[in-house]
């Protein structure tokens, strides 16, 4: 079988192969299914290898549509790259890199995600830059009335026309007419939101794995359905800590010889679930409900010894964890065996 790869990129990627008289050939095309079908329509079968990227799946299900095989390649594994000089980067040397990695069978397969859970992630995606985009309103109107000395009190963003007009008859009339032209786009806005977050409960009621991580505290719809997304098939995490590593919520650490440094989290991975499992772990180190008693008072023993913030950190870890074990073993949140180990490597 004949051994392509391409280094995707945009607007142009750069396609690797080896001729018939040995000669390597590189060629940089533009990326879309013109050129792909192009390059690939007429070719006999070959494996393909492209990292796993934006634009990834869309380009592997093309052409393997075209009767190709494809690897998605983890972009992460260090010794596809072979002796590669990380000091000279060209999209060519890469293309190269990667040619030898297929050749040789030196990579990583990346997990690509099943077809409903990537749509469940455009979804959150949606959500996520509508969101952005209110935030980001809200922050205008309120950077603009205290630039006039008026405070607009904190709030949900939901309740922030309500909070606005406390202090709008006191606004100058210029000033007033702005922050209706945001308020009133908002509105159209709120709506936007409200209509994905139905779907996103729809998604949860139709999945019984979201369903089941909504027994964990403070676990609403939103943080169990990007978590499933995430995740997908759990099995292909051989234990917590795995997972855990893959949100980045994991400590970075720098050592060498007899000295070992422990650094704050790495912060790879899916930056939205991250955020959304330390969101639901300020919900709990706030909350009184029974449920959270074990996992608070956990954190609060770290919060002792080191910053509250740090032990929030910890408490999403852990959680992170909890929810892993739950879609592993299939079973509810039991709150009687959280105090059954308190052992954990802190940040």
């Amino acid at each position: 079988m004949k051994h392509v790869a391409i280094d995707l990129g945009r607007p142009n990627s750069v396609l690797c192969e080896v001729s018939g008289d040995g000669r390597k050939l590189t060629r940089r095309f533009r990326l879309d299914r013109g050129n792909l079908e192009r390059y690939f329509g007429e070719r006999a079968p070959s494996r393909v290898l492209i990292e796993s990227g934006t634009e990834s799946e869309w380009v592997a299900r093309y052409l393997e549509g075209l009767k190709h095989e494809v690897v998605v390649a983890d972009p992460n594994y260090a010794g596809m790259y072979g002796e590669r000089s990380r000091r000279v980067k060209t999209d060519n040397r890469d293309a190269d890199a990667l040619l030898e990695a297929n050749r040789t069978g030196v990579f990583r397969r990346a997990h690509r995600r099943s077809e409903g859970q990537r749509g469940v992630i455009s979804l959150l995606r949606v959500r996520g830059s509508l969101v952005r985009t209110r935030t980001q309103w809200i922050n205008v109107v309120r950077a603009v009335a205290r630039g006039q000395g008026y405070r607009i009190r904190s709030g949900a963003a939901e309740t922030f026309e309500e909070r606005l007009l406390e202090v709008q008859l006191h606004l100058p009339a210029e000033l007033r007419k702005l922050a209706q032209v945001l308020v009133g786009l908002m509105a159209g806005l709120n709506e936007q939101i409200k209509g994905l977050d139905r779907e996103i409960g729809a998604v949860g009621k139709r999945d019984p794995r979201v369903r089941l991580l909504q027994t964990a505290p403070m676990v609403g719809p939103l943080t169990a359905t990007a978590f499933v997304a995430l995740v997908d098939d759990v099995s292909r995490f051989k234990k917590a800590h795995k997972l855990e590593s893959y949100v980045g919520l994991i400590p970075r650490e720098w050592s060498s010889s007899e000295k070992r440094l422990r650094l704050g989290i790495t912060k790879r991975g899916d930056s939205f679930v991250r955020w959304l499992l330390v969101e639901a772990s300020w919900s709990i180190m706030t909350s009184r409900r029974p449920d959270t008693f074990e996992l608070r008072r956990w954190a609060q023993n770290i919060a002792g010894r080191r910053k509250r913030k740090v032990a929030v950190v910890a408490l999403a870890r852990r959680l992170a964890g909890i929810l892993y074990a739950m879609l592993r073993d299939n079973k509810p949140f039991d709150p009687t065996r959280i105090g059954q180990n308190t052992r954990t490597k802190i940040a």
